[in-house]
């Protein structure tokens, strides 16, 4: 997969009043990402080629990668493949990068989404969502110790983007 045919179809900042290896530690271990990211735990092998693997509450795979850079407590990047009949075939692989850079007594969490094709805005909409309401709750987690209580409706106009590919969704 080369890396250069990616190109940023979603960015997200947040501020974060944490050290960046705090912000690092909430990203990559499963105790503290059940915790902000909807039940979903992240497991992730932290070398160039490791797997990354997020599992659902139940403990089944919901998203699974490869680590492409990881650069403790700077940047890490992995793809991010929802674990859908037929969407990667489809729609190709999602890179993710998280760069994390300090900013006074805080620190700077800016999340890339990539693609390698263009993607409708009916699909990338789901994430839009998701993304902003995620990372909001690690910053809730990290600087009050209670992660955000998100009530959130399916992304409707992304799964029926998705059903008319083809795409089956749970």
């Amino acid at each position: 997969m080369k890396l250069d045919n990616f190109k940023p179809t979603t960015v997200y900042t947040i501020y974060i009043a944490a050290t960046p290896e705090r912000v690092w530690e909430a990203l990559t271990t499963a105790e503290l990402s059940r915790q902000y990211f909807f039940g979903n735990a992240v497991e992730i092998d932290l070398k160039i080629g490791g797997a990354f693997i997020v599992r659902a509450p139940d403990g089944s795979l919901h998203i699974g990668g490869e680590v492409f850079e990881c650069d403790p407590p700077r940047k890490l990047t992995v793809t991010f493949n929802v674990n859908w009949p037929g969407l990667v075939e489809k729609l190709g692989p999602t890179l993710v990068t998280y760069e994390i850079e300090p900013a006074g007594n805080a620190v700077r969490l800016t999340m890339t989404e990539l693609h390698d094709r263009p993607i409708s805005d009916d699909i990338l909409s789901g994430g839009r969502a998701g993304w902003p309401a995620m990372l909001s709750s690690l910053k809730s987690l990290l600087e009050t110790g209670t992660p955000l209580a998100i009530e959130m409706p399916p992304p409707l106009r992304m799964l029926e983007a998705l059903k008319r590919l083809g795409i089956g969704t749970p």
